[in-house]
């Protein structure tokens, strides 16, 4: 594996352990990738559990939807990554959490309100879609749409999907996101 690769693997395992942790996502929920190139991205495979991904977890895929390394078949919702990467070529990471907080507000039709400078500075602005099912086109496309205009995008009675230019400030936005819902919840 590249070092480059290998890198981007630890980060992203990293990121999952403590999503567990935090409640963020349980069991298999959420997926996680991060972009190699220009048109080839790196995503957890199916069925993963964030607290037990392993560098075997991941697989590479090209930007039109081919997987390219790795055994493992990717995870349902690698089309959700795949456009965002399309719709935002700045970037370099993708989150896919469940944050109760974030979910449970968007669902009800209650605005996020970024309440700190963190929220302000991490989240900047939230988008909202309406339910589509897991995996489908519909999810991907409309998620995508958000995310030409927000980094953060809530999709109701589902998750989130956060991106960023680091692995790391990726994760930092998510974890404001739900914070800035904790908060507004208050």
């Amino acid at each position: 594996m590249r070092a480059e690769r290998i890198q981007l693997i630890e980060e992203l395992i990293e990121v999952g352990r403590d999503a567990v942790s935090r409640g963020l996502v349980l069991a298999s929920g959420g997926n996680l990738s991060a972009r190699l190139s220009e048109d080839r991205f790196i995503v957890t495979a199916s069925g993963t559990w964030f607290d037990r991904l392993t560098r075997d977890d991941f697989c590479e895929m090209t930007l039109s939807g081919e997987v390219t390394e790795g055994s493992p078949t990717p995870s349902s919702e690698w089309r959700l990554h795949q456009r965002a990467y399309a719709a935002r070529p700045d970037a370099e990471c993708v989150i896919h959490l469940h944050p109760h907080h974030a979910v449970v507000l968007a669902s009800l039709g209650h605005p996020i309100r970024l309440l700190t400078l963190d929220h302000a500075l991490y989240v900047g602005s939230v988008g909202v879609t309406p339910f589509y099912p897991n995996g489908s086109d519909e999810l991907a496309d409309s998620a995508a749409e958000q995310l030409r205009e927000h980094d953060c995008v809530i999709m109701q009675h589902h998750g989130c999907s956060v991106v960023g230019d680091t692995v790391r400030a990726t994760y930092r936005r998510a974890l404001n996101l739900e914070d800035a819902a904790k908060a507004t919840a208050l």
